[in-house]
């Protein structure tokens, strides 16, 4: 939706790391950059941080506008300040952020859970208003925070985030349940970052690339709902964007 109110090229950031693709662009006279990803654990994902270390933009300058966009289930913390610190480090700049809200999808704690339906469907029909407004802002370089940071941002990125990205970013807690498990492959194809591999026995194995998120990709995208991660998950169904 962004893409097409801005008329703005789309890089896909896993295609460029693990698919073949470049981390190297030329910006045109007056091109916008812009980062847009979805919060991991109130922290930019490592992913987004990985293609940040190994981006290369020809011609881009102090006055390249430059945005980034994240969506959360419910608060993004300092999310904005540690990817302004990450960008800094390789002479970026960020001239506006943004968030949006769209349904929670992470069940990787016993606390957490999917949205209702209408829940999920508030959350939708609000994010597609914020994105019309946040993209003609974008078009016109509008700068400035718009962010839904949360009651205890600092907390949140700084304690909780680093639990988060110390103890559950890794693959070791999935598992597959091959009486469900109907071998389409579905779960390594949708893998943004190639961490998933179905061999002799065609049921998925998790090849522990040091790469996983995770984002649950897998779990959400298993036609059969074979996917599991730990006990955390179980009974909590799944969620893809329509």
């Amino acid at each position: 939706m962004l893409a097409t109110k801005t008329c703005d090229k789309i890089i896909d950031i896993a295609d460029a790391l693990y698919g073949g693709g470049t981390c190297e662009f030329a910006l045109k006279a007056g091109e916008k950059v812009g980062f847009v990803f979805p919060v991991h654990g109130w922290r930019v994902p490592s992913i987004v941080r990985e293609f940040i270390t190994r981006l290369s933009l020809i011609h881009y300058h102090e006055s390249t506008y430059t945005y980034a966009l994240c969506t959360c289930g419910d608060s993004a913390g300092e999310i904005m300040k540690l990817l302004a610190d990450h960008l800094k480090a390789v002479n970026l700049h960020l001239s506006a952020s943004f968030t949006v809200i769209m349904p929670e999808s992470y069940i990787g704690l016993p606390f957490m859970y999917l949205d209702k339906p209408q829940k999920e469907h508030d959350k939708c029909t609000k994010s597609a208003a914020r994105i019309e407004k946040y993209s003609e802002w974008i078009s016109e370089s509008r700068g400035g925070e718009h962010l839904d940071k949360g009651a205890m941002p600092g907390f949140y990125s700084g304690f909780l985030g680093g639990f988060f990205h110390s103890h559950l970013v890794t693959d070791k807690h999935f598992s597959v349940d091959t009486a469900k498990c109907i071998g389409c492959g579905k779960c390594a194809d949708v893998c943004p970052v190639k961490d998933i591999e179905c061999r002799n026995a065609k049921h998925p194995e998790w090849i522990g690339n040091g790469k996983c998120m995770p984002c649950y990709a897998c779990l959400h995208y298993c036609p059969s709902n074979a996917i599991k991660w730990g006990w955390f998950s179980s009974g909590k169904g799944q969620y893809v964007k329509k």
